[in-house]
Formats: C-alpha cells, structure tokens, sequence
C-alpha cells in the first residue's frame, strides 16, 4: 500500500505528472481524530523508531577494540562532534555535542526515508518536521545565550552591539531583532522543507515518466523510458547527497547560532 500511494497514477490516456498533493495523503489509521495517521506521519514513526533503536544497540555493551557497527557509529558520532560541534564552538563544545549529534542523526534519518524503497517520501517534506527541529534550534540558541551570559546582557548584545553610535539603535535595534529571532528558524525551516519538496517531486516525475514512456506511450517514444529511468537512478543518488548535506547544513547553523548567543560581540 506504501509503494502504490508513493506515486501518482498514470492512465491509459494522459500522463500525470506528480503534484503537491501527494505530501497530503488521507488517513487510514485513527481516522476523524486528532492522532489520526497518513503516510508521511507513519514514516515519521518508523524511522524514529529505527533511529532509537540503533542509537540504543550502539550504547549498549561498547567494546575495547570496537567491532564493524561499533566503529561506524563512533566514526559518526566522530564526525559530528569534530567537524561540526568543536569546528564551530572550540572549547564550550563537549556540552552541545549531544543536541547537535541528535540534529544531525535525526534530519539526515528524516531527510533520506525519501529514498528507501516502500516509503519513498521524505519525512521533512511536510513543514511539521522541520519546524519542529528548527524550533529545537531556536530553543538551544537562546536559552545557550542565556546560560552563558544572563539574559540582561544576551538580549542587550544579540539587539545592541557594541561600538555603535546610540542613535542608530533606533534603526539597528528591530533589525538585529528581525534578523535573530524571526529569520533564523524561518530560514532553518524552509531551506530543509523546500530542498526535500523538491527533491521527491523530481524523483516521482522521473519514475512516473520511466513507466508512462514504457507501458502507455507510442512504440516510437518507448526509447525515452530508458532515459528517465537512469535519470531516476541518478537523482535517487543524488537525494541520498542533499540528505545528508541538508542534515550537514542544518547541524552546522545550529552550532553556528550557539556560538554567536555565548560569545559577546
């Protein structure tokens, strides 16, 4: 039933290329309630609970000389608190690590459930998902401001640098507002949503193109069927990529916006 609904119908008469309703399935479970569930939020649980359960096996009974699994995941883990965490925070990065390691994990996990056969949607593409994380981000920014500085001084410092002439705070003031606390988990938000919309869209469109141009279309256009079905190939690689890059990107801002709320301008 997942597969089927992944991708629009194709009729005998006419192609139909994929649209954005396919991010807006019904329901076919606790339906006409508020925990009612469709496709997308049942991908949501499945690879949350894939995530957990790896990060669980991985936690458990760690070895001296680490065996294969061990080792992909503390070079994992590796990669996260040395090129993103440390990179960014120096020193003050061992206590953010967990959140960012967590970011990372579960937007790259959200992001690539696009391309595993039987779900064929990314988690993310539904602004549920990434405003959900951005407000994570949001969140750990401020309260990492907050901590390190006391609110007084954070919010003076984040609305009223230094070395500025008083009179242009009058300008400067709500911009550095607008810029901090309004932009930054928009942006966070819409960057991810809008890169996995599009992604499954051209990934639908390739596939649903293969299989108009094989069973529906003239003898004379069969050939093209071979041709979208490479280019569904190499943007199903390709997503695979801007899941994890988006998951990069997103990881990295969030200790970027932690590292500007500690640090005094």
């Amino acid at each position: 039933m997942l597969v089927s609904s992944a991708l629009p119908a194709v009729t005998a008469t006419a192609f139909n290329p994929p649209s954005i309703d396919e991010f807006f399935p019904d329901a076919f479970w606790l339906v006409g309630t508020p925990l009612a569930i469709n496709r997308v939020i049942f991908v949501r649980l499945i690879i949350t609970a894939v995530l957990a359960l790896m990060l669980v096996l991985s936690a458990r009974a760690p070895k001296l000389v680490p065996g294969r699994w061990q080792s992909c995941m503390e070079m994992l883990f590796g990669f996260v608190r040395t090129n993103i965490a440390e990179e960014m925070l120096g020193g003050k990065a061992r206590k953010y690590v967990p959140l960012i390691t967590i970011i990372f994990l579960g937007v790259f996990f959200m992001n690539a459930t696009g391309v595993i056969p039987g779900l064929q949607i990314a988690a993310t593409s539904i602004i549920g998902m990434p405003l959900i994380y951005a407000v994570v981000a949001y969140v750990a920014f401020i309260v990492a401001g907050i901590k390190e500085q006391g609110a007084g001084h954070y919010f003076k410092t984040s609305l009223m640098p230094a070395g500025v002439p008083k009179p242009l705070y009058v300008l400067l003031t709500p911009i550095e507002f607008f810029s901090t606390f309004i932009i930054r988990p928009f942006t966070l938000t819409v960057r991810l949503l809008a890169n996995m919309i599009s992604g499954h869209l051209l990934l639908a469109l390739c596939f649903v193109a293969t299989s108009f141009f094989f069973f529906e279309a003239s003898a004379a256009l069969k050939g093209f069927g071979a041709l979208t079905l490479l280019m569904g190939f190499a943007f199903t690689l390709f997503e695979l990529f801007v899941a994890a890059l988006q998951a990069y990107i997103f990881a990295l801002l969030t200790a970027v916006y932690i590292n500007l709320s500690i640090s005094e301008h």
